[in-house]
């Protein structure tokens, strides 16, 4: 039996799970954010309401890990960020603790059980409050030990912004310190400071959309910017990794309008040039998070069979 958590900034989603197919969500609690040991005690707590009798933990969090220190960099819970926190909290849990990134746990479950079932290398693409992916090939999560694999989030893809403007936009600042990522040009948030830039209106995403539907100039250019910044960068990403399939998640996946105007804006740019959808909405019904861990600690050897 596993033990499996999704935790963002927010709140800790915990679940039992047996196999990929039998994933039982348990109590959500809150994110200890600022302090490490209700963190340690938050996660003790699941692991009691599920009896205590683990095999070991997984974990899918919104971070990386640095692969020569083996320290963390977690931003949205900063009592995480340096430490060694497989290590340490396998040793305070007194239980095996494997700990993933969130985007990598995302592909891993798309490729088992959702969009990616059939295709042997899978690129998951997170398109929403941030941008961020994971790759798997053969059923392999590739990168599993830093969470920096499938990361096309970040990298000044996008420092000169859209030449077929009138007036070329500025490079918009990234967390990551870098300027010109995707994940600060075309996340919600980006999608945001597009059509404030473009079309001169500070909106939602969501209303942007709603706007984009009903055929609104300026939100009709503002998407039109939106998928040539985007649809670039996967074209090159599908190449790159010779993926087949393209599962996106995250909130502006939930449009399936919009999903579909970036696969057709996509797949003319990939040298194979599929005939078929290539950036499809996923289809993990489960929390992919939980799902995702729960497969990697699945899958991982036994400390003792070492």
């Amino acid at each position: 039996m596993i033990v499996c958590f999704d935790i963002g900034g927010t709140s800790v989603k915990s679940a039992v799970a047996t196999s990929v197919h039998d994933v039982r969500a348990l109590s959500r609690r809150p994110t200890p954010g600022d302090d490490f040991e209700a963190f340690v005690a938050t996660l003790a707590e699941a692991i009691a309401e599920a009896g205590g009798r683990a095999e070991r933990v997984a974990i899918s969090i919104a971070g990386v890990v640095d692969p020569k220190t083996g320290r963390a960099t977690v931003a949205n819970i900063p009592c995480l960020t340096g430490r060694r926190l497989a290590p340490d909290l396998t040793a305070l849990l007194g239980i095996e603790v494997l700990v993933a990134n969130d985007a990598d746990c995302f592909a891993l479950a798309e490729a088992a059980v959702g969009a990616g079932r059939g295709h042997d290398v899978v690129f998951g693409a997170i398109i929403g409050t941030g941008v961020g992916g994971g790759l798997v090939a053969g059923g392999r999560l590739i990168g599993a030990g830093s969470g920096y694999a499938g990361e096309w989030g970040h990298g000044p893809v996008a420092k000169r912004l859209l030449d077929c403007l009138d007036a070329p936009l500025p490079s918009y600042q990234c967390g990551c310190g870098l300027k010109g990522c995707l994940d600060a040009t075309c996340s919600a948030r980006g999608i945001e400071r597009l059509h404030r830039d473009i079309a001169g209106a500070e909106l939602p995403s969501t209303e942007i959309l709603a706007l984009w539907h009903r055929g609104d100039a300026g939100a009709s250019k503002t998407v039109a910017a939106w998928l040539e910044l985007l649809s670039g960068p996967l074209a090159m990403v599908v190449n790159m990794t010779g993926a087949t399939v393209v599962a996106a998640g995250g909130g502006l996946s939930n449009d399936a309008a919009l999903m579909a105007a970036l696969d057709e804006a996509t797949r003319p740019l990939t040298l194979a040039k599929p005939a078929e959808p290539l950036v499809v909405q996923a289809q993990c019904r489960t929390e992919p998070g939980l799902v995702g861990a729960a497969i990697l600690a699945l899958r991982a050897p036994s400390r003792d069979a070492a």
